[in-house]
Order: C-alpha cells, then structure tokens, then sequence
C-alpha cells in the first residue's frame, strides 16, 4: 500500500491533469471566470477526499522543510501541482485577457 502522502500526490496529479486536459478546454475555453469557479470545485474534491481518508487518523505529513496535517499537506501539494499547468494553460489560451474588466 502505498504512503498517504504518496496517495494524496497521485490524487491531487490525477485531478489536476483531469482538470486543465479535459474539463477546462471542454466547458471553460479561454474564460477566467468559469476556470476559476471550476478550479474551486476541483480544490475542494481533492480536500474532502482527503478528509474522508485522513480525518481523526493523527497522521503527520512530511512536507520536505516541514510537517503538517493531511489538509495543508494537500492544500499546498494540489498548489504546487496545479500552478506549472495553470500557467501553461493560461499561456497556451490567452485567458489573461478575460480578467480585464
């Protein structure tokens, strides 16, 4: 069985990719707004997953620098994953320019 942190690092990868591969380009386009809304959801599944695994179970994750619970552990990991591909996405669609008002 793998380790929780590995777990959570395949989950937050999977959704991630699942996210700016598929979800984004189907139903969001270049608009920033809808990414946004969507990312949150995205956000909140990899955190509830988590929670539903590590809620009550005192596990300490290792965060290279630090040790943390399971929810900054996933939070700041999801983070780390997503922001090389937003920005490639942003980049590749131009979505920069939907946030200007």
């Amino acid at each position: 069985m793998p380790s929780p942190e590995l777990l959570i690092l395949a989950l937050n990868t999977a959704v991630a990719l699942l996210a700016y591969l598929v979800v984004y380009p189907l139903f969001c386009g270049a608009n920033g707004w809808r990414i946004a809304v969507n990312d949150l959801l995205a956000t909140a599944t990899v955190v509830a997953v988590s929670g539903i695994l590590y809620t009550g179970t005192g596990l300490s994750f290792n965060l290279l620098l630090f040790t943390t619970n399971w929810f900054w552990f996933t939070l700041l990991s999801y983070l780390a994953i997503e922001t090389p591909l937003m920005l490639w996405y942003f980049s590749k669609h131009n979505v920069w320019a939907s946030f200007k008002l």
